[in-house]
């Protein structure tokens, strides 16, 4: 890991049962941290047999599957159908518990931007703007989001090298910056609505997410 990165140390580790609204269970082995930089409640999921009894990372093994997945209390909690949070969250916890890996459960809603400040830009985007122009005409950043903690959470795990389960390019970009290593990027699957058409074009368009979309809206 990058020399510079200030160290986070694991708080608390405790297994938690998972059980999703479609009957999919599992058991995570949930990580709190101390010494994170922004001072947010981040979280870390171990998901996977070793993973989630507690293992650590094992010399030559193949890296871990790892999502950094930001907070989405609309999708994520409520089932929203803007966006394509809540499906992405329920697929990686899947698929992360089928390799072993982790989830990184971070507390950046909106983009960083808050919730609050979310629902702000809906109603912007319900006027005509796209997901990144309502951010930027409240004042704020399109993207706003810091994987600095991502990486943090991380080097406190003793890992060093992940399959990064993601769309976005600069989840990995920053993350390189970081000292992560990326050795590969698994897409995730594209959970195309009506309600999200819009959102996903986005996304594809303006911020190059690794999306094939049977039709740009």
């Amino acid at each position: 890991m990058d020399e510079t990165l200030p160290m986070a140390t694991v708080r608390t580790q405790v297994a938690v049962p998972l059980r999703f609204p479609d009957g999919y269970v599992t058991t995570a082995l949930v990580h709190s941290f101390h010494g994170l930089v922004d001072g947010r409640e981040h979280l870390a999921f171990g998901l996977g047999d070793r993973v989630a009894a507690g293992g650590r990372p094992v010399r030559d093994a193949p890296a871990p599957l790892v999502r950094p997945h930001s907070e989405c209390l609309t999708g994520d909690v409520f089932g929203s159908q803007r966006c394509d949070c809540g499906p992405q969250l329920r697929e990686a916890v899947e698929r992360i518990a089928e390799a072993g890996g982790y989830l990184l459960y971070l507390r950046q809603e909106g983009r960083g931007i808050g919730l609050y400040a979310k629902l702000d830009a809906y109603a912007l985007q319900d006027g005509g703007l796209d997901t990144y122009e309502a951010n930027v005409a409240l004042g704020r950043g399109a993207d706003e989001r810091d994987y600095t903690v991502a990486a943090q959470m991380l080097a406190a795990l003793g890992v060093t090298r992940v399959a990064l389960l993601s769309n976005n390019p600069d989840k990995a970009a920053q993350l390189d910056r970081l000292g992560v290593t990326v050795v590969d990027r698994v897409a995730t699957g594209v959970h195309l609505t009506p309600a999200n058409a819009g959102y996903l074009a986005a996304k594809m368009s303006r911020a190059d997410h690794a999306l094939e979309l049977p039709f740009v809206p």
